[in-house]
């Protein structure tokens, strides 16, 4: 008889690690979740990848009666899908659904059909944040239970060195925002680069480094011409702890997100981060970080100088950023302890 056995779709790694691969990597490796027995499913390339989310995984199940399967990257395919409860899936935001003008022809032709399929099907979901909970209650089918499965935030950059070296740059001194993640609509870099804008109209010399892939969209061009901005494309860790380690703050201009894992990863550095008034970035950055309306960039602007105009501005920011790092990681850790059980409970109910 086949023993219980959980496989996990990590068809989707390969790729440069961004936020979408550290989460399956971190989340659902065999490790994270010992001791459950893990299997991950791997693939080569697109093609390998709808494969294995179309064939391969319901194959495994097919075959093994006692089996589930936790799909933490992509949504799991409509075949999976009919697999009902014994399909977990892992949901990181809503924008599939409610974005459908900022994807890419992949995500519109594949991904956003297979997702509304699954939420209106599977009993059982995880999500990353309170406030996805929320967002995907409106597409879920009625009875569905949603928990959250918060991530552990490690010091993946090899930062944390720097949260005691925080000094506020003088007036006359350039300021260094740096943004991380894939330029595509969704992420709204050209709004950041207004309020870089703003604040060189306001007399204060400003900068800003965007480090991420180019993903989609007409957006690149425009930030390719704008003035006091460069795009480095995707760095390596070592090369973005260089740029994290020579900026005054973080900033983020998302239109949209179910949980900023960034935000929090750069916290391990003291760094202080400026980002958009949203329920999600409320819920991550707890007292910590600047909070501002990306689409008023002169309001902006003056906000994050009010910030800095105490000596000691950045190293309390610092210091909150630490306590609010370490007050998430405890919630994620409590996440972690509750899945596994309900998992081993899950897999005993199946023989």
């Amino acid at each position: 008889m086949p023993v219980p056995r959980i496989y996990v779709d990590e068809s989707h790694l390969g790729r440069h690690v961004t936020g979408l691969e550290r989460i399956t990597l971190e989340l659902f490796s065999a490790e994270a979740l010992a001791p459950l027995p893990v299997e991950s499913i791997r693939a080569a390339g697109l093609a390998g990848m709808i494969a294995a989310q179309t064939m391969t995984l319901p194959m495994r199940l097919l075959a093994n009666r006692r089996a589930l399967a936790l799909c933490p990257g992509f949504p799991p395919s409509q075949p999976l899908t009919l697999f009902g409860d014994r399909v977990i899936p892992y949901v990181h935001d809503s924008f599939l659904l409610t974005r459908p003008q900022d994807l890419n022809w992949r995500a519109r032709a594949y991904m956003a059909p297979a997702f509304a399929f699954a939420l209106k099907r599977l009993p059982w979901l995880l999500v990353n944040s309170e406030t996805t909970r929320a967002d995907i209650a409106r597409f879920a089918r009625p009875d569905a239970e949603i928990t959250l499965y918060r991530p552990q935030i490690r010091d993946i950059f090899g930062i944390s060195h720097l949260a005691a070296e925080r000094p506020t740059p003088y007036a006359s001194e350039t300021l260094r925002l740096i943004a991380i993640g894939t330029v595509e609509p969704r992420k709204d870099l050209a709004a950041a680069a207004a309020i870089v804008a703003a604040l060189n109209a306001a007399g204060r010399p400003a900068h800003l480094d965007i480090v991420g892939r180019f993903g989609w969209g007409e957006e690149i061009e425009t930030l390719k011409r704008a003035p006091n901005v460069t795009l480095h494309g995707y760095l390596e860790p070592d090369l973005v702890r260089e740029r994290i380690a020579g900026a005054h703050m973080m900033i983020s201009t998302s239109k949209d997100e179910g949980l900023g894992l960034t935000l929090l990863e750069v916290q391990h550095g003291g760094l202080d981060v400026v980002a958009t008034d949203m329920p999600v970035f409320r819920e991550v950055l707890g007292a910590s970080g600047l909070l501002v309306d990306p689409a008023r960039p002169a309001d902006a602007a003056a906000a994050i100088l009010a910030r800095l105009a105490t000596p000691d501005a950045l190293k309390d920011a610092a210091r909150l950023a630490l306590a609010n790092v370490a007050r998430w990681n405890e919630t994620a850790g409590r996440d972690r302890a509750t899945l596994v059980d309900r998992l081993s409970r899950r897999l005993s109910e199946r023989g």
